[in-house]
């Protein structure tokens, strides 16, 4: 088994050599180079997550295959293999058609080191090179000078974020004196948090951070997210690998550093507030665009707000699962956008049958249901669904206030569902109300079941798992509010709609408040924070320039 773990990663690798070597720059032969490959890599990850079902933890070479990186291989070589075949044809009629192979092979290598590493160097030369990596990918059409401005943004992001992990590898090693993780998280669990300072903050508090904001700039999280809805101009099948699997990192090195993170609760507090700012943040400007894979990189921003957020309140295996789920149905939406646009510049959508047209104005109004009914169950309903659904596996969901915190969250994802069934019009609305309280349950009772068997799956030890719901713990005071200005928010808003629809049906038009009109320009500029960057950059340049004026006369 410890040669198969270093066969992994090797697949793509010597595929990627091969196909650079051996096949002619135009044809099919990298492609199927790269795909025979894809599916020996998938199946042999297949195998080892097989392997570690029973918990079992084997390291070879500065490699280690444990739970966490037999399920990350499994995603990884997953999408990869899906992302090879759309390519073979998509990718046809592009120039520079075995040099794209030849990079998807060696980002996918890059990838399956990064999750098996147990060397901090390893990990730290892996992280880089993915980076480096996604730059000459997104920038595979030499043409295109957008595609490579928004590849040399997202390199100067990840290039920033790329820093505080090489300070806490350092800070590590002159702790511990050695480069292997599993060493240091053993020598931590032994031993216990350090009584050594870093920077006037506790040591681990220190090397939390460090991880923390690498991991913010590689997920997208607020203020280091710019880089991810902009990076649209690459391949399409490029957008679909970044979007299912390396905006993902982030969610993986907090978990792989969770033996570090347990002992910094203030550190996890601060992850939980940053994950919520981009959540909110990000899903607000997904509703803004009018470009289909621009709204879909901030539907991934706010996505992976999410996943952070359920870090910082301590459900770490489940934001695996929520960056696997996401990385797969994330990777179709993007995989199917290429299809979408190409359908929507053949055809405009408007029938060229004027009895059509007729038929259609002349359908009687379909009925909607009663608001007032449809506000008690939308508030109800979710709540009740969730508590049911988790008090079947936990016994004291109510002592963690991390489970509080998400079931909150959960009912609000719930009652905006429920909700929104008003708005939806249809000429049966109690069947379209069931058909959509069906599928939330469905829903939520897999997402339960499946989260449990990860985090069981994942961190096998109870007393582990107890300690990272103590490190979660959030003053229910500051919660409170929050569930009263949300709940408050979330309220408003349905008058709002409540009223805007009723006024509509009546024949009154009502002029658009100021502040609303506000509100939509800030949201239009996405905040202002990529103009703020511009004009950094723009100051930058002119100081440089300045600077290099001013050496000459020198």
């Amino acid at each position: 088994m410890r040669a198969l773990i270093a066969l992994l990663p090797f697949l793509p690798a010597g595929s990627a050599a091969l196909s650079q070597l051996g096949t002619p720059p135009r044809g099919q032969g990298a492609a199927r180079l790269s795909i025979g490959f894809g599916l020996l890599a998938f199946a042999l990850a297949l195998g080892a997550l097989a392997f570690t079902l029973g918990g079992t933890t084997v390291a070879c070479c500065g490699l280690r295959l444990d739970p966490l990186a037999a399920l990350m291989a499994v995603l990884i070589s997953g999408i990869g293999l899906v992302v090879r075949l759309y390519s073979r044809r998509y990718m046809a009629e592009e120039a520079g058609y075995r040099r794209f192979y030849v990079l998807l092979d060696a980002m996918i290598a890059s990838l399956l080191v990064l999750v098996m590493a147990d060397h901090l160097l390893v990990l730290l030369a892996a992280w880089h090179l993915v980076g480096v990596l996604l730059y000459w990918l997104l920038g595979q059409d030499m043409q295109s000078r957008s595609a490579h401005r928004y590849a040399t943004w997202t390199f100067i992001t990840y290039r920033v974020g790329d820093l505080p992990l090489v300070l806490a590898a350092v800070l590590l090693y002159r702790q511990y004196g050695t480069w292997s993780l599993s060493g240091m998280f053993e020598a931590l669990h032994a031993g216990g948090p350090p009584a050594a300072t870093a920077f006037g903050l506790p040591f681990l508090d220190t090397v939390a951070i460090l991880v923390a904001l690498s991991a913010f700039a590689r997920s997208a999280q607020f203020l280091l997210h710019t880089w991810l809805p902009y990076t649209m101009s690459g391949p399409t099948p490029v957008s679909a690998l970044m979007h299912a699997g390396i905006v993902n990192a982030g969610g993986f090195l907090l978990n792989r550093f969770a033996p570090v993170l347990v002992h910094t609760s203030e550190v996890l507090h601060w992850i939980f507030i940053v994950g919520l700012v981009t959540a909110v943040i990000g899903s607000v400007l997904m509703l803004a665009q009018n470009d289909i894979k621009k709204s879909l990189g901030y539907s991934t921003m706010g996505q992976m707000g999410f996943m952070i957020m359920e870090v910082g309140v301590g459900a770490f295996s489940l934001a695996v699962y929520h960056l696997i789920a996401h990385g797969f149905f994330k990777g179709t939406l993007f995989l199917g956008a290429g299809g979408v646009i190409g359908e929507a510049r053949r055809h405009d959508g408007v029938p060229a049958n004027d009895l059509y047209t007729f038929v259609v104005e002349r359908r009687p109004a379909p009925r909607a249901q009663s608001w007032l009914v449809m506000a008690g169950l939308s508030l109800v309903l979710p709540i009740a669904v969730l508590v049911a659904a988790h008090g079947a596996f936990e016994a004291d969901l109510f002592q963690q206030q991390g489970a509080i915190v998400l079931l909150f969250f959960g009912w609000l994802a719930g009652a905006q569902l429920v909700f929104s069934t008003h708005r939806m019009q249809s000429e049966q609305p109690w069947r379209l109300f069931m058909v959509v309280l069906v599928s939330f349950v469905l829903v939520v009772m897999g997402y339960v079941l499946v989260s449990h068997a990860f985090d069981l799956f994942l961190y096998p030890d109870p007393a582990f798992r107890a300690r990272i719901a103590d490190a979660a713990g959030i003053d229910l005071a500051w919660f409170d509010v929050l569930v009263g200005v949300l709940t408050a928010v979330i309220v408003a808003g349905w008058v709002h709609a409540y009223r805007a629809e009723r006024d509509l049906l009546a024949g009154r038009v009502r002029a658009t408040p100021p502040l609303w009109r506000d509100f939509y320009a800030l949201v239009s500029r996405e905040f202002y924070v990529a103009d703020l960057y511009a004009g950094l950059a723009r100051a930058l340049l002119a100081l440089s320039t300045r600077l290099n004026v001013w050496m000459r006369w020198l």
